[in-house]
């Protein structure tokens, strides 16, 4: 995506101030579609792409991430051999409940919301999606988002964070134990972000993000089993990190297996493609070819229902009882349009939806 990143948001935006909550979609009308598809998320133009370096940048690893993500998942394993042995079952429960909450406060809150600023929505809402995303460990809004907005812009350059042309397992986790190539650091410091220092919610959770990470991630996921039903305190908090690594390892795939795996029926030039599973494991996020080519529609896919899409369902519901707002999508005869001229020829039409793109 350019520069910058609220230009498809910018053509549907309908008040300068925050609008009163809105309950239907809103849907880019076909001229302002077609602007948005020529000018504010088509790839980067080869002549715009990060220069390949003659020489190959080493990879220098971070003995500190190397650390942290090893004791992670020795804890994390630790917590799973108590979940099939010796653990309440009510334990297991809570824990499933809370990785569920914190996978939302990613999809919904870090990327559907912040990164791409696909719907709007009120103090309230903001407040709990930015706890729900401090459970899921994943560094803060601002950080998050300044990846994520590079990622769109540069995919699979050497300024992606995550490049997948480097491997399915830097993909996936490897790119967070070593530095950063240098084209990332370059590109990362052009990226817009005054939006978010704006929004005094992404402000407070960042300037307080260690001692909320590790309150909401550990200590009060540990306690309230170990109070609640005399769960053991150690065997809470090692289901806790299980929780954690497991959501981790379902946002992961999203950057390595949903760019590596899967059809390409919207644009078969580039990486991002529809993987059912990844779709199912991070509650919507697998159909990434979709996501790459209309980045700012909040369902992040065309396919109708909430099967494979709770994200889309959390929103529908919080717009239902108007916590939420302005949700952009496509019209129809646009994803079409661009299916044909830029698919591999997998796509088919859904009778399910209307020619606005909804059910």
């Amino acid at each position: 995506m350019p520069p910058n990143i609220h230009a498809a948001a910018e053509v549907v935006d309908e008040h300068t101030h925050v609008p009163e909550p809105v309950h239907e979609p809103v849907v880019i009308s076909d001229i302002n579609a077609n602007k948005v598809l020529a000018t504010s998320v088509s790839p980067v133009t080869e002549a715009e792409k990060p220069a390949a370096t003659s020489t190959p940048v080493p990879r220098i690893l971070v003995p500190r991430s190397m650390l942290l993500l090893t004791v992670l998942h020795v804890m994390a394993a630790l917590g799973w051999w108590h979940v099939f042995t010796d653990c309440d079952r009510r334990t297991f429960y809570h824990a499933w409940l809370w990785g569920i909450a914190s996978g939302l406060g990613v999809t919904a809150g870090a990327h559907r919301l912040w990164a791409h600023r696909a719907y709007s929505a009120s103090l309230p809402l903001r407040v709990v999606l930015m706890i729900m995303f401090t459970i899921s460990g994943q560094n803060d809004i601002y950080e998050w988002v300044r990846d994520h907005r590079l990622h769109h812009r540069h995919s699979e350059t050497d300024a992606d964070p995550h490049n997948a042309t480097r491997g399915f397992f830097f993909a996936h986790c490897g790119w967070l134990m070593v530095r950063k190539h240098p084209e990332v650091r370059r590109q990362g410091a052009k990226v817009d972000l005054s939006d978010l220092l704006a929004d005094p919610v992404v402000a407070f959770q960042r300037s307080w993000f260690v001692p909320m990470v590790l309150s909401w991630s550990f200590i009060i996921p540990s306690l309230i089993p170990h109070l609640a039903w005399g769960e053991s305190l150690s065997i809470a908090l090692l289901i806790s990190t299980a929780r954690l690594v497991t959501s981790l390892h379902c946002t992961w795939l999203v950057n390595s297996a949903a760019h590596i795996w899967g059809m390409h029926p919207y644009d078969d030039h580039i990486h991002p493609a529809e993987n059912l599973g990844v779709a199912i494991a991070a509650l919507g996020e697998g159909w990434h070819n979709y996501h790459h080519v209309f980045p700012w529609d909040y369902r992040a896919a065309e396919l109708p229902g909430y099967g494979a899409n709770l994200t889309t369902g959390f929103i529908d519901l919080c717009a239902h009882f108007g916590w939420v707002w302005g949700r952009k999508t496509v019209p129809r005869d646009i994803i079409k349009r661009r299916a044909k001229r830029t698919g591999d020829g997998s796509w088919e039409p859904h009778p399910e939806l209307t020619d606005s793109g909804n059910m």
